[in-house]
């Protein structure tokens, strides 16, 4: 699969991806099966993924503090004092 810019303009931009035919079908069929356009599947499958992958940095990066703090928690009442909850 490659991709291809074709146009940026500040606000939008366009990409072309060159599918082989089964890619074409699975992708096709996913979309059908979401009711969205192709571009609207793909678009939203891209956004999925990174928003996953900020989620794992976050995990990642909470189990690092926790590890470092010989993996002691606290009462959550006191992060809801810090937070005036």
């Amino acid at each position: 699969m490659y991709y291809t810019v074709i146009e940026d303009r500040g606000d939008v931009m366009s990409f072309s991806i060159r599918l082989t035919d089964h890619e074409r079908r699975v992708a096709d069929s996913y979309a059908r099966l979401h009711s969205q356009s192709l571009s609207e599947a793909f678009k939203q499958a891209l956004f999925d993924r990174i928003a996953d992958e900020f989620d794992l940095q976050i995990a990642h990066e909470a189990l690092t503090d926790y590890a470092r703090d010989n993996y002691q928690s606290r009462p959550i009442s006191e992060l809801w004092d810090e937070c005036d909850l």
